[in-house]
């Protein structure tokens, strides 16, 4: 049975080949693209099941390629992860603004890249949670059943990884969560994942939430809590 069909947009040939050597190797259908021009070209008739998006891009650059996807109805659903350079922390939590669900920093472990890969797509294809466990907060109320979060009755555009990070957080006020199961219980057990990358998804998050995220608060040299 043919799996997933990923979209790989990048620039460097070296790196592109390595990804599509990789990826083909685990079964994936790969097509690559050199620009956000050629990628929203491809994407549009025939829509992969998942991006791989670097940010440096030449002409349009990755969170144009990003913003212009999660705009649209017929793409905001596709899944992307971003490939950055390290030090691009600020377009990486653009990027996790836009809607982008996950990033891998250049350069990277092929095994990581997969895995992360597959958290991905696990989570896209994972059933919803069952409907009726409301979780209201102060001005926040999240409906996991409709996959839904409003503040002040206003509705947030969240993505699937924030969406689980609060989830975790906001059902158990007061709780401090450490980044590693912080990991696990949004990623599961096997994710590879740093610290800084849960430190840049909280930041993200806090920004999404507004007013609501100084409930999202740090306890230095632990993790996490939603103030209860």
């Amino acid at each position: 049975m043919a799996k997933e069909r990923i979209l790989v947009v990048e620039d460097d040939e070296d790196i592109l080949q390595l990804l599509k050597y990789n990826l083909t190797k685990e079964g994936y259908q790969i097509t690559g693209a050199a620009s956000g021009e050629e990628a929203l070209k491809i994407i549009k008739p025939d829509l992969p099941d998942l991006v791989l998006l670097d940010l440096m891009l030449p002409g349009m650059d990755g969170l144009e390629v990003c913003r212009l996807l999660k705009q649209e109805a017929k793409t905001s659903r596709i899944p992307i992860i971003m490939l950055t350079a390290k030090g691009e922390e600020a377009d990486i939590v653009t990027g996790l603004e836009l809607g982008a669900d996950d990033y891998i920093t250049k350069p990277f472990s092929p095994r990581v890249m997969l895995a992360r890969l597959r958290s991905v797509l696990r989570r896209r294809q994972a059933e919803p949670p069952a409907p009726g466990a409301t979780i209201k907060r102060h001005e926040l109320v999240m409906d996991p059943g409709r996959h839904e979060v409003l503040v002040n009755d206003q509705p947030l555009d969240l993505t699937l990884t924030e969406f689980r990070l609060l989830q975790l957080l906001a059902s158990r006020p007061g709780w401090v969560f450490t980044r590693d199961q912080i990991v696990k219980g949004v990623h599961g057990d096997d994710y590879p994942a740093s610290d800084r990358s849960v430190d840049v998804q909280v930041v993200s998050l806090r920004k999404k939430l507004g007013p609501c995220g100084k409930y999202l608060e740090t306890v230095r040299g632990v993790g996490y809590r939603f103030k209860g």
